[in-house]
């Protein structure tokens, strides 16, 4: 079957139209900004929703202005006090300016990686291992501040970078767990000992209560004895102090003289 030149020519101008129109209609969504280059030269930034823009003299990239979270790969790190760990973290950061972030780099995304992967070397071998598991806020706010200084000429906004996960050796793991151990009874033996203390100041209270009257401390001394008769069935054998008896001696001792007055 063969077409006549018109009809050729109709649908090869129909062609070049639906192709012209799908080059110059661009739909960017909210989150999205188009940095258009005209003959290589930047012109302002285009979106969101409709842009037209001409076709082959105009080239579009679409920049994402939403946070991207972006993990940094497990690093081998030796710390300030000479410990081999394994350190990741994430990184959470967004476009701030989409011309910088085309313009000044030529990919954001693997340069900001990048520098999150050196900088996190970086400061946790100027850490102590302590302080890498104890001051971890600190850490993480170290990080931030670096990396954001240094992708801040690529219109890039680091908002927070957390450290992830701190993989120790196997023998570090077992000294910090007999570390711990130790610091548990160093605690129980420090509060009993403070227990014991705080006793003896109340038996040194009572027994200041008690001496200027003989005859209560023998009271309390009755009722000791009352109190361990009762919770054992075995039988107990205990020696009677001299001074328990004495008032009874005294007053033997006022009768016979009576009698003998």
């Amino acid at each position: 079957m063969i077409f006549p030149p018109q009809l050729l020519s109709m649908i090869f101008v129909v062609i070049l139209v639906f192709y012209f129109l799908a080059s110059a209609i661009k739909i960017l969504k909210e989150y999205e900004r188009g940095v258009v280059f005209r003959l290589g030269r930047i012109i302002p930034v285009k979106g969101p929703g409709l842009v037209i823009i001409w076709p082959i003299i105009d080239k579009l990239v679409r920049v994402s202005l939403r946070t991207v979270t972006m993990d940094v790969p497990p690093q081998d790190v030796i710390t300030r006090d000479n410990v081999s760990v394994k350190v990741n973290a994430v990184v959470y950061f967004r476009v701030m300016d989409p011309i910088k972030a085309v313009t000044e780099v030529e990919d954001f995304y693997f340069a900001t990686s990048q520098i999150a992967q050196t900088t996190l070397r970086s400061v946790v071998g100027q850490s102590h291992l302590d302080d890498l598991l104890s001051k971890r806020d600190e850490i993480n706010a170290e990080l931030q501040r670096i990396i954001d200084f240094q992708t801040e000429p690529w219109g890039i906004k680091v908002t927070a970078v957390e450290v992830k996960n701190v993989d120790l050796p196997q023998e570090m793991l077992r000294a910090i767990a007999r570390q711990a151990e130790a610091e548990r009874e160093r605690r129980a033996k420090v509060i009993h000992a403070e227990g014991e203390f705080q006793a003896a100041e109340k038996l040194k209270e009572a027994a200041k209560i008690l001496a200027p009257e003989p005859m209560a401390l023998q009271l309390r001394y009755l009722q000791t004895l009352t109190e361990i008769a009762t919770e054992k069935t075995s039988t107990t054998i205990f020696p009677v102090p001299i001074d328990l008896l004495k008032p009874f001696f005294d007053k033997m001792s006022m009768d016979e003289k009576k009698k003998e007055g």
